[in-house]
């Protein structure tokens, strides 16, 4: 047998066994891994290996945690509108059963320019939150008349459409008056508002 044949033979051998031994290897959970730095680190004696024990184990977590903040999110689909719908809700909830959300309503509503300052204030918390405050890194994708972002314009959407339905549902405004019904909802709006920011970049989808 010549040696180029010996040779591509034994090559043929080493890659065989090499993918028998890949496919007897389970893959390794994080959790073993942790799991047997920890023994490791009580086996270990010296005081440099075992903090080098545990840096091994800090980096390991680290790698295995996905990241919270600084996702890039882009579109806004029907996910995105569950998020927001459920953000508003939950800071909504306490502002339909508050008698002082009523109070406030009648008061903006004899104050028109007090109801514009609000339903600014709202808008720019919004874009601050979902722009500027860099909690995710939110990209402008297809905005609407092309100048419109589609995330801006669905959270308060969201938000006040949930405010009007539910003061409506739970009997906290009447539509008899819509000037008084709007202020009303207009003042849950604000935090309503907040909360479908928060809810749909904070799972950064």
């Amino acid at each position: 047998m010549s040696d180029d044949t010996r040779a591509g033979t034994e090559s043929r051998h080493e890659r065989s066994a090499d993918a028998s031994l890949e496919e007897d290897v389970e893959p390794l959970e994080m959790s073993d891994l942790v799991a047997e730095l920890q023994e490791l680190e009580e086996m270990v004696e010296s005081p440099a290996a075992r903090e080098q024990v545990r840096q091994t184990m800090r980096v390991a977590l680290d790698v295995s945690t996905p990241d919270v903040f600084g996702q890039v999110i882009r579109g806004y689909d029907r996910a995105d509108v569950a998020e927001t719908f459920l953000g508003a809700l939950l800071f909504g909830i306490p502002m339909f059963v508050e008698g002082g959300t009523n109070e406030v309503g009648e008061f903006v509503a004899t104050h028109p320019v007090y109801l514009v300052v609000t339903h600014l204030v709202a808008i720019g918390i919004v874009v601050g939150i979902v722009y500027i405050a860099d909690i995710q890194d939110v990209r402008v994708h297809r905005p609407l008349l092309g100048v419109l972002p589609r995330r801006l314009v669905g959270v308060l959407t969201v938000a006040f459409g949930t405010a009007a339905v539910m003061m409506t549902i739970w009997g906290r405004v009447d539509w008899a008056d819509p000037w008084l019904a709007i202020s009303t909802a207009s003042v849950a709006f604000v935090p309503m508002a907040i909360g479908a920011a928060l809810g749909d970049i904070l799972p950064g989808s």
